[in-house]
């Protein structure tokens, strides 16, 4: 459930079909703009409206993409970290570079004492 992306992906489906609506709908605005004579002030404020509606939208689709890209990144990095511990014989009693390298993305020293180096490679 921690990884689930099904109601970002429905919601990301929803804000692509807004956004085509909405495109469609501007598309519509300066057609008409084009073909009839139009207040030129009410012509800009519902192409306006539209506008911003669209780049609602699109901020959203953003964040839900960001959202479901990171959830996906992290049940794979939790799989590959399981499919490590698994690799494991019995309890892990003593440090394991492998498996530290699989749990962590970074690790933030504000100081050193005695410290033994290691580069862990994603």
């Amino acid at each position: 459930m921690v990884f689930a992306t099904a109601d970002l992906e429905r919601e990301k489906a929803g804000l692509q079909d807004e956004m085509n609506v909405v495109a469609e709908l501007i598309q519509q605005c300066v057609n008409e703009n084009a073909r009839v004579a139009l207040d030129q002030a009410q012509y800009q404020s519902r192409y306006n409206v539209l506008a911003e509606r669209f780049n609602t939208a699109k901020e959203r689709l953003e964040t839900v993409s960001m959202e479901i890209t990171e959830k996906q990144a992290r049940r794979e990095m939790t799989e590959q970290f399981l499919a490590e511990l698994k690799k494991q014989d019995g309890l892990v009693t003593e440090f394991d570079e492998s498996l530290w390298c699989a749990l962590v993305d970074y690790v933030t020293v504000y100081g050193i004492v005695d410290v033994f180096i290691f580069s862990c490679e994603r």
